[in-house]
Parts: C-alpha cells; sequence; structure tokens
C-alpha cells in the first residue's frame, strides 16, 4: 500500500558525504556527553530502598507523588505493582540515613494523603544488584548487536551487516548521548527500549537492503549509486506509514503514560525518528563506501555449453 508515489528518484547518495558528516558529529557530541555527564541511573542500578504499599481502594497514584514531593523527595519512582490496589515506591538511600527512618518518612507522606495506606514490605537493593542488570544490559547488547550482524550477513552479504550494526549503534548511542545530556533517569524500562529500538531500527535496514538486492536484478545498466537511490524512494512510502503508526502509539504513551512510561515513550521517540534517519543516510552510503557489486547479491548466469550431435 502506498499513499503517494515518486516518479523520479530523489538522489540522497549525492549528499551522502554532508549526512554522514552530521552523524559522526552528533554521534562524537553523544559519547563526549556520556563520558562527560554519565547516565543518571536509577535505584535498580544504583541501589536503595523498596516499599510495597497497599491501599484498600484504588491507589491514587499522583496523590502520592503530590505528598512526596510536598516532603521535599525530590528523587523516586511510583507505579502500580500487580493490581491497582498496591503500589511500589523506589527510593534511593543516601549517605547516612537509615532505612527505617525513610520508610517511616515515606509513609507519613503518604499517610498525609490518604490515612488508609499500609506498608506491607520494605527491602533494600544493594548496589551489587545495580553491577548485574548493568552487565547483563551490556552483554543483551552485545548478544542482539552480533545476532543482527550474522543475520544480514547470511541474507544479503557481509557489507550489509556491517553497515546495518553501525548504523543501529549510532541509534543506541545517540539515545544514551541525551540521557546523559539532559540527565533523565536511565531505569530497566529505558533499557528495555533501547535493546527495543536496535531490534526496530533493524527492520528498515532489511527492507533497503531487500530493494537493494532487488534492484541489481531488475536495472541491469544502472549504478550503485542509481540503484540505492531508487531503492530508498521506493520505500518511502511505506517508511512513512509504518514509523508513522508506530509514532502515533508511542506519543500516546508519553503524552497518557505518565511517569512510569515517560522516559521509556522518550527513549523510543528518539529511537524511531534517529532509527529512519540511520537506515537512510548512514547505512545505505556505508555499503556504498565497503564497494557492494552485483555480483554480491546476485548470481552469475552459467551458460550451458551443448554437446554436439555426432
Amino acid at each position: 500500500m502506498e499513499f503517494f508515489k515518486i516518479r523520479r528518484d530523489i538522489p540522497f547518495m549525492r549528499h551522502a558525504l554532508a549526512f554522514n558528516v552530521v552523524s559522526l558529529i552528533t554521534f562524537l557530541l553523544a559519547v563526549f556527553f556520556l563520558a562527560l555527564k554519565g547516565l543518571n541511573f536509577s535505584i535498580e542500578f544504583t541501589g536503595g530502598t523498596v516499599m510495597e504499599i497497599s491501599f484498600p481502594e484504588v491507589a491514587d497514584v499522583d496523590g502520592i507523588r503530590k505528598g512526596l514531593d510536598s516532603r521535599g523527595f525530590n528523587d523516586y519512582s511510583v507505579q502500580n505493582f500487580g493490581s491497582s490496589h498496591d503500589v511500589l515506591v523506589r527510593m534511593p538511600l543516601k549517605p547516612g540515613q537509615n532505612t527505617s527512618e525513610l520508610s517511616k518518612s515515606v509513609m507519613e507522606a503518604i499517610n498525609s494523603v490518604d490515612k488508609t495506606a499500609t506498608l506491607r514490605r520494605v527491602e533494600f537493593v544493594g548496589p551489587q544488584v545495580g553491577e548485574e542488570l548493568a552487565w547483563n544490559g551490556a552483554l543483551a547488547l552485545l548478544i542482539t548487536s552480533l545476532g543482527i550482524v550474522a543475520y544480514l550477513a547470511f541474507r544479503f552479504e557481509w557489507k550489509f551487516g556491517v553497515a546495518a550494526i553501525i548504523a543501529n549503534l549510532h541509534d543506541v548511542v545517540i539515545i544514551l548521548g541525551f540521557f546523559a545530556l539532559f540527565q533523565w533517569e536511565f531505569s530497566l524500562p529505558v533499557l528495555a527500549a533501547v535493546l527495543a529500538v536496535l531490534g526496530y531500527s533493524v527492520n528498515e535496514s532489511v527492507v533497503i537492503a531487500d530493494r537493494i538486492r532487488e534492484n541489481f536484478r531488475k536495472m541491469r545498466k544502472a549504478s550503485v549509486t542509481e540503484i540505492i537511490d531508487n531503492a530508498i524512494t521506493r520505500t518511502i512510502s511505506r517508511t512513512i506509514i509504518t514509523h508513522g503508526c508506530t509514532q502515533t502509539m508511542v506519543t500516546s504513551m508519553l503524552v497518557f503514560g505518565g511517569p512510569a512510561l515517560h522516559y521509556f515513550a522518550l527513549a523510543l521517540t528518539i529511537g524511531i525518528l534517529f532509527g529512519i534517519y540511520s537506515s537512510v543516510l548512514v547505512m545505505a552510503p556505508i555499503v556504498r563506501w565497503l564497494g557492494v557489486r552485483r555480483e554480491d547479491l546476485v548470481k552469475p548466469i552459467k551458460e550451458r555449453k551443448e554437446e554436439a550431435v555426432v
């Protein structure tokens, strides 16, 4: 299905060098902010106190947040847990602060909003758990990247695998750079969003790579540049439909999802926008510069010699 059809191919590769310079500058800025400021890790990574609080009626999550804000708490996480009657509150434990005193202060703040609140359990999450989560997240990112390279190299050609993983890691680093620059909280949902972007972004790269391979078979007399321009132009309508629908759902989470889904949806939004850019204007030029040829994707037809009949 196409909303519109472009008659003439758009010469994307004519400005490939300029686009890649912009991508390189953006990537280096992201790395700079990561090295300078680092990520603002949530309690899952840094350690702290976890409190499960139960209510006889549906918990007013927004009211709980206002109650905590009024008592001077500014670095916390509040979300429903299991049901609408249970709430999980995560608080970082500062140096010299006692867990029991912290839980008492939190309950006083919540009881000022709803006196029916009951504290069910209090647990301390040590920083060693956070180190394990960070290591497992990095390992998941590495395994996913290697899997993407292997898949594209097997389905198309190794040049597409290398180009796609460079483009996709470009997206991941830029997302992390945004979180480092603005010191947004980096939590487990955000890590899940980063991994989702890595898998989602490769889908666009696969579509463009498949169209490039198809064009090598159809456009016998065209150059590599013309083939890539045609492949990108012919997939623009599909790109707009797919990413537009996805971004509509992500925007609804960003606007109506509340604080629990805010940074998750924000990471997805950044990933989707840069995923489109990288698949078209990072992956494709790298494939061309790596020297992709028709012989890499289309097997030559062997001519059969007919035996002479004696």
